[in-house]
Parts: structure tokens; sequence; C-alpha cells
């Protein structure tokens, strides 16, 4: 029976590009997102291309409509092998001394209890397929902070702990945890929500970066880990782009 892979986050940015890459892999696709619209479009662009995938509306900070996505990979035909807790975000680039509480709120609440959430209804059935893959979608954030990051850094540091303490606690049982850290990544989404929507404030974060990431590129990482073999675990895997040799450290080449 064909293997099931659930992708959250999936209407958008690594998330989407992630699904597309795991239907060429065999998986049939679980698309779970908020965006109604694009998942459909996502599904139908998967089914042109000889793939399969089935679109889930799904808000991972409701512990209801998480449950409700459960239930309906549950109604699914085979072995739920693999989830990818992609679903996150970053809110606002401000100090520590005058963050806004409500943004780190939702940062913790997308980044880590949404991680949280989606692999506890998950884990059942992935342990039940004997051969199951947990990958959360981190951050280089999650291990180096940087000034105006504290309210990302914090929340992606929370996600890095509970994933290796879910690495822990299922040592022996016969699901693989993997974390996959990227740094900078150019989507359409993820800067843009950062800065509320300005549009300028989204594209200079990458102005003058030489081919950083794209969501292909990390879409093929996660592709890699999830098709080892079983017993081959890739605890943490760190991409950059070129250009970017550490938080504080990216060639960027100047105009004229």
């Amino acid at each position: 029976m064909t293997p099931i892979a659930i992708v959250t986050g999936a209407s958008s940015g690594i998330g989407a590009a992630t699904a597309r890459r795991l239907a060429t892999e065999g998986f049939h696709v679980v698309a779970a997102a908020r965006r109604a619209d694009r998942l459909a479009d996502l599904v139908a662009e998967i089914d042109t291309a000889g793939g399969t995938a089935t679109a889930i509306c799904c808000d991972i900070t409701s512990d209801e409509s998480v449950a409700g996505l459960a239930a309906a990979v549950a109604d699914l035909p085979g072995p739920v092998t693999l989830l990818v807790n992609n679903a996150g975000g970053a809110h606002g680039l401000d100090p520590v001394a005058t963050g806004s509480v409500a943004d780190w709120q939702w940062m913790y609440e997308v980044n880590v209890l949404g991680t949280l959430r989606v692999t506890q209804a998950l884990l059942p059935a992935l342990e039940a397929s004997g051969a199951g893959t947990v990958v959360v979608v981190g951050s280089t954030a999650g291990f180096t902070v940087y000034e105006g990051g504290g309210g990302y850094t914090a929340a992606k540091h929370a996600q890095t702990a509970l994933t290796g303490t879910l690495r822990l606690e299922l040592c022996g049982r016969p699901v693989r945890v993997i974390e996959i850290d990227p740094g900078m990544v150019r989507t359409d989404e993820f800067s843009l929500v950062r800065f509320g929507g300005d549009a300028d404030r989204a594209a200079a974060v990458y102005e003058g970066v030489p081919e950083p990431l794209v969501a292909d590129d990390v879409a093929d990482c996660i592709a890699w880990c999830a098709t080892r073999p079983h017993h081959v675990n890739v605890d943490r895997l760190v991409v950059r782009p070129l250009a970017q040799a550490a938080q504080h450290k990216v060639h960027r080449v100047t105009a004229g």
C-alpha cells in the first residue's frame, strides 16, 4: 500500500515544495494548512504531475482542528510513515526590551505547541506503521541568537529542545526523529509575514545575497533524509546558502 506523508504548512513555501517532492518519491501526501484554496491548487498540481495527494484544512494552534486532521488521516488507506512538521513562522524584529508579548505568544504557539499537538496526534499511527519518521523543520535560529530575534530564536530553541527530547524518548521504538535547520531561505511569505506585509522590508532581508536558498532546496533535504534506510537517522541537518557562513556573516553584492 502507498505510504502516507503528512506535511503541515503545506499551502506555500517550504511546505508546498515538500509536498510536491514527496509525491514524486512515491508517498501519498496529506497537505495540511489553513487555506483551502491554496491546498486545492496544490493537490491538483500534484495529481496532474502523476502523484497523489489529499488536502486537509488544519489550524495547528487548535486542539480540535489537529484531532480532525488525525481522524481524516486514519480514514486513508496505507500506513502513515512520515510526518513533516513544517508549519511555523516569525513575527517582528523588535528588541527584547520593546518586543510584543502577543508576537512572542504567536511564535511559541505556532512553532512549539503546534509541533507538539501534531506530533502527539500522529505518533500512534507513525509507530503502528513499524517504520515512522518525524521531521521537524526548525531553523539555524534554534541554536544561534541574534539581535531583534529574541522571540523567534526563543521559540526555535524550544522547538529544538522538543525535538531532541522526543528522540530520546522514542529510542527503541520504530520512529526516527529528524531536525532540518535551514538558514536564509527566500520564500514568498516568511519575511512578508514577519514584517506585517511590508514588502520593502521583506525584500531587504535578501538584498544583494547571491542565490539564497529557495523552498525546493529545503524540500530536497527533507526528502533525502526521509528516504534513507530506516536504520539511518539524520539527527540534525543544517543547511545554508553558500553566501551565509553564519547567522551574522552574509556575503552581499552591492549594486554598481
